[in-house]
């Protein structure tokens, strides 16, 4: 099956974006909801991306073949639980990444992390954009989610067992 620009650079994302959920891909593709994400997903590339276990989108090696970008993630890494020897993220995450509690610190709530951004960086990204960056890294395998008054999050590895690589 031929595909066209679009559905090569959408399948690309879902390479990238690895493991990923619609609602990442929405705001990756700029479509109105999830539901567009689905149907778009298959309608156009059903050959050529999964769910996962927790019901993560994954891409298949075919897909991995056809497009010219690095896989967010090691698969077989995160797949077996471990955490992968390098990830490819957005920016932000990168930065989230580098701030973040380590494994040994007391976890931060969301609001904690992003002050640590604006701290670290002098940048000011938004309550939700700081959530889903620590959720990316969550399915990443390389952070960890500690269930206090309200969720927080701490670095699952040690951080220099990752190497952090910046998708453009």
């Amino acid at each position: 099956m031929s595909l066209t620009d679009e559905e090569l650079d959408r399948l690309a994302d879902v390479v990238r974006l690895q493991p990923t959920k619609n609602g990442e891909l929405q705001e990756a593709w700029g479509v109105e909801d999830g539901s567009a994400v689905h149907r778009y997903l298959e309608e156009h590339l059903k050959e050529y991306y999964y769910r996962d276990d927790d019901s993560l989108i994954r891409a298949t090696a075919e897909a991995n073949d056809l497009v010219d970008v690095e896989p967010g993630i090691e698969a077989d890494a995160v797949a077996k639980g471990a955490a992968p020897d390098t990830i490819r993220v957005p920016e932000l995450e990168a930065r989230v990444f580098a701030v973040v509690a380590g494994p040994d610190e007391r976890s931060q709530s969301v609001v904690s992390v992003l002050e640590a951004l604006r701290e670290a960086y002098d940048v000011d990204p938004e309550v939700g954009e700081v959530r889903r960056a620590l959720r990316s890294l969550e399915r990443k395998n390389v952070v960890e989610v500690v269930y206090r008054t309200v969720p927080t999050f701490r670095l699952a590895v040690d951080r220099d067992a990752v190497e952090v690589e910046v998708a453009e």
